[in-house]
Order: C-alpha cells, then sequence, then structure tokens
C-alpha cells in the first residue's frame, strides 16, 4: 500500500486537526510509506501499509526492549479506507548504511552490544502472538529455517517466478538440499532477531545509536540470525571491505565468556536461509540482478 503526499497530508489533517504541522515525506520501502510532522509540537512520523501486525511489532518492541536497543515508541496504530496507518515518535541520525569504514569502527561495538541486549527480552509475554512467529507457528527452530521453502502470503507465485531462471532455480534448489541436511541438528536456541538491519532501518549519531526501525520481519529464533545478516551483506559495502567483521564478532564473543556453542554451523544455517529468503524475494519483485547476486553468493555457503 502506497499513499502520496496529498493524500498524507489529508489524513493527518482529519485524523489530527490543526495540531499537525509540517507534514513532510520520510522514505518508503516495500512494505510502507513514511511521512515527518509535528504533533502537538514533538515530532512524530506516521506510516502507511497493508501489514497491521508490522506495526504491532514495533509497539511491542518499543515497549519491551532494553535502554541499549534504542526502539521508538509506537503511540497509536488504527485503520484507514485502504489499511493501516502507525504513529511513532521520531528519532534523528544517519543511516548505518551510509557510513564509512571509520565511522562503522565506532558503531559497530554498540550496535554487536545491542543484538546481544535483545536476548534480554522477556518473550513470555508475546511468544502467542502467532504473526510474531514467537514460537506459536513453527514446532522447532529448523523448521522455521525450512518454511523458506513455502508459499508466502506476501510473495505470491514466487517460485513461478523463479523457475523462469534456470540456473538461479537449481542454485535455489542446491541450497534447500544443504539446509534440509544440516537444520535438523541445531540445538533450540531461541531469541528476538531484527532481520533487516540495513535498508536504513539502523539510526546513527555522533558514534552512537539513536534508534532501531521497522521490526515487521523480527523472527523468535537462533540469537546469531542478525549476526548472520550482517556477515552476508557486508560484501554488499565496499566501504567497509576493510574491516574483518568475523573477528570483531569473535572478539566480542571472546569477551562475553567464548564462542557460541556450534557457532561455524548456526551462521551456516542462516546465511543460506538468508540467501534463500532473497533469491525468493528478488525473484518476487522481478529484481532480476540482486537475484543473481544472491544466488552467486549462496553458492559460497552450500
Amino acid at each position: 500500500m502506497t499513499i502520496d503526499l496529498l493524500g498524507a497530508v489529508r489524513f493527518i489533517n482529519s485524523r489530527f486537526g490543526s495540531r499537525a504541522k509540517d507534514i513532510a515525506p520520510v522514505g518508503a520501502g516495500d512494505w510502507s510509506t513514511a511521512y515527518g510532522f509535528t504533533l502537538d509540537g514533538q515530532e512524530m512520523v506516521i506510516r502507511f501499509g497493508a501489514h497491521v501486525e508490522d506495526f504491532q511489532k514495533d509497539q511491542v518492541m518499543g515497549s519491551l526492549a532494553p535502554p541499549m536497543v534504542p526502539v521508538p515508541e509506537v503511540t497509536l496504530i488504527g485503520e484507514t479506507s485502504e489499511g493501516f496507518y502507525a504513529v511513532s515518535r521520531r528519532v534523528r541520525g544517519g543511516h548505518l548504511d551510509e557510513l564509512d569504514a571509520g565511522e562503522m569502527r565506532l558503531i559497530l561495538p554498540g550496535l554487536i552490544d545491542a543484538l546481544l541486549g535483545l536476548q534480554q527480552v522477556d518473550t513470555g509475554s508475546i511468544s502467542h502472538g502467532g504473526e510474531w512467529r514467537l514460537g506459536g507457528r513453527r514446532a522447532s527452530w529448523s523448521e522455521e529455517l525450512l518454511s523458506v521453502t513455502g508459499p508466502r502470503d506476501r510473495l505470491p507465485g514466487w517460485r513461478e517466478r523463479l523457475d523462469l531462471f534456470p540456473a538461479e532455480s537449481k542454485i535455489f534448489d542446491s541450497g534447500v538440499s544443504a539446509l534440509q541436511r544440516l537444520a535438523p541438528r541445531l540445538p533450540e536456541y531461541r531469541g528476538i532477531a531484527h532481520c533487516d538491519l540495513l535498508n536504513r532501518n539502523v539510526l546513527v549519531d555522533r558514534g552512537g545509536l539513536t534508534g532501531i526501525i521497522d521490526w515487521g520481519n523480527a523472527i523468535y529464533g537462533d540469537p546469531l540470525y542478525d549476526m548472520a545478516w550482517l556477515l552476508y551483506w557486508w560484501p554488499w559495502y565496499p566501504q567497509w571491505q576493510e574491516i574483518d567483521l568475523q573477528q570483531v564478532l569473535n572478539d566480542v564473543w571472546e569477551r562475553q565468556g567464548g564462542i557460541p556453542s556450534q557457532m561455524e554451523e548456526r551462521l551456516r544455517c542462516c546465511l543460506l536461509h538468508i540467501g534463500l529468503d532473497h533469491i525468493a524475494y528478488c525473484a518476487f519483485r522481478q529484481r532480476t540482478e540482486d537475484m543473481r547476486r544472491n544466488a552467486v553468493q549462496l553458492l559460497d555457503y552450500i
């Protein structure tokens, strides 16, 4: 669902009247469109989208995240004539994706600490939410990983589109076979993973985190998943290549008491899943070049 500036202005004015001012576009993703505005003098963001569960995840994390994980508070969720909207407090900062190597070196320790801090969240109060995938929909972590091969409500017909590209389809199936061999042997570690740390979803300023937003893809799975996410996408950012991310992670884990149990197998399964997931996603979105690049990278993990 998308809404243009005129439509956003009309909706905000109808909902908040003269209390709302300075309405302007903030950005748009594949699942929502955002506009900034002031409400009673406070900076806010309103997002419009078709999937209310994404906004509900943001609201849950805004209330439960520990202090080292800065998640903006969602103050209101409601329905429009075409979908849903959510209002949250606005946080300022540059985007993680745009940092140079020196800036990234400063940010990484705090970012990794935040990912570790996520595991302090008591998931008991939200583990019943099927839309969260917090233990209610998949019996095991391996089943969650292997569900990447199945149909998805948001990606209708993705497999049929992928099959139009025989080379990439063959690589995808090889990746599935590798995951089917490895996933059943994984331990049942569970925690919260954001699963979309790039794509302008982490805001930073002066060497620190100011906001982690857009929890729509978050899952209840292996806490190493977000570490794997960074490792997977690291080669896509040429400005960061002088940083040995794996060594940075190893140093953090050593300070935390040692390398995680079965680290290599767990990371490899997460990397396979990320590659498979994004091949399917790019096939659905008809982003052919990105689909092919993900397929080539997936070969490294098979």
